[in-house]
């Protein structure tokens, strides 16, 4: 493949590259020594659940796996006991060990539905840093400066309204910045807010002799609310693991404009042929190719053909969740769709009936302690639950 249009393939769906001539001179020496560049992206097992948000960083990877190249995964298990200071206010509560192993197992279970296992080195960064001695790590601390770290704008900012700033949220980008010495890293990718990060991989390895990591920076993706980046938290993500009907509603829910940026970051097709479609036709066609990168074709048409029965007609899904009801007045509504997992808590159920968002048979249910009794619930938009 052409230089050129490897470039212009890996540069879609990024916010900058540091620096493109360095990736140019990179990709042609790989081609010529026939030796595959080491490509870096680190991971804090924070959170269980990976969303769209991280897979526009995943497909990169990806990008880089079928061009043949080496793709390191690496998941901060020693890093995350630190906590990453990008984007945050104040400290950050130290995770629990055993947290951070479950979220990492997660994580690893996840990311093969975008990644190549054949093409991708799972690493934990505990394995390196684990090791580094007292003095070696005082060592890192002499390569960058107070002045340095206070300019980035997340620590000026508490710096300035008096918050608390821990010595140990300095040395976090120096140890990011190890990883890539320890990996030799060519190439590394990482969130746009990652920047800072990223270029102190480029200073360190400078300083050890090593030539610098290209720096690959991919847009933060904003969630289902088209305001805020996705989160689990805000309540605006689409997780990966999620049932394709859910991902395929989900998908449908966002706005026009939103949806161009989920084409170009979130899919390979034709941007311009993508805009002469109508937006309802286009919005049904990512959905599909979304569900279909973590499932298959049938399963993304079943997801299409349930989205266009329940919204486009008005009916309810032939597959819905069912409850077998015990006839003992001791059983709440409340407490059934929490059972089921409908819901992530009880208020979220008192919302829905503020909203008016909770039906039986089409009928708005007012009250929360509503009499159970058979047909069919349906909870906000896209989920249902049938009573028998």
């Amino acid at each position: 493949m052409d230089i050129q249009n490897i470039i212009q393939t890996i540069s879609r769906g990024t916010t900058e590259i540091i620096s493109v001539d360095a990736l140019e001179k990179k990709l042609s020496a790989s081609q010529k020594n026939k030796k595959p560049l080491r490509v870096k992206a680190g991971f804090d097992p924070t959170a269980p659940d990976i969303h769209l948000g991280h897979v526009v960083l995943l497909r990169k990877l990806r990008q880089f796996q079928d061009l043949g190249h080496q793709v390191f995964f690496l998941i901060g298990d020693f890093t995350a006991q630190i906590g990453d200071p990008t984007g945050r206010d104040q400290l950050r509560p130290k995770l629990d060990r055993k947290q951070i192993e479950k979220n990492a197992k997660t994580y690893k279970d996840q990311v093969f539905k975008i990644l190549d296992p054949k093409k991708t080195e799972v690493v934990f960064n505990s394995e390196w840093l684990g090791k580094l001695s007292p003095y070696e790590v005082l060592e890192l601390t002499k390569y960058s400066t107070v002045a340095q770290m206070l300019a980035r704008a997340d620590f000026k900012k508490r710096y300035e309204e008096k918050k608390e700033i821990s010595i140990l949220e300095f040395i976090y980008p120096l140890l990011q910045g190890y990883d890539s010495i320890h990996l030799k890293a060519d190439i590394e990718l990482g969130g746009s807010d990652q920047r800072f990060n990223l270029l102190m991989g480029r200073q360190l390895q400078e300083i050890c002799d090593q030539a610098p990591q290209v720096v690959i920076m991919t847009p933060l993706l904003e969630g289902t609310d088209g305001v805020q980046k996705m989160s689990k938290s805000l309540g605006n993500y689409i997780g990966i693991n999620e049932d394709p009907k859910e991902i395929f509603g989900k998908i449908m829910s966002i706005t026009d404009e939103l949806m161009y940026k989920y084409f170009e970051f979130l899919t390979d097709l034709d941007l311009v042929k993508i805009k002469t479609l109508h937006p309802k036709e286009a919005k049904l066609l990512l959905a599909q190719k979304i569900v279909e990168q973590f499932y298959d074709k049938d399963l993304a048409q079943k997801a299409k053909d349930n989205f266009e029965k329940t919204f486009s007609q008005g009916q309810t899904p032939d597959e819905i969740l069912e409850y077998k009801l015990t006839n003992s007045t001791a059983e709440k509504l409340l407490d059934v769709l929490l059972s089921l997992k409908l819901v992530e808590s009880k208020n979220e159920v008192r919302r829905l009936i503020k909203q008016g968002a909770l039906s039986h048979d089409g009928e708005k249910i007012s009250d929360e302690n509503w009499p159970l009794k058979k047909g069919v619930l349906k909870l906000g938009k896209r989920r249902f639950l049938r009573l028998f």
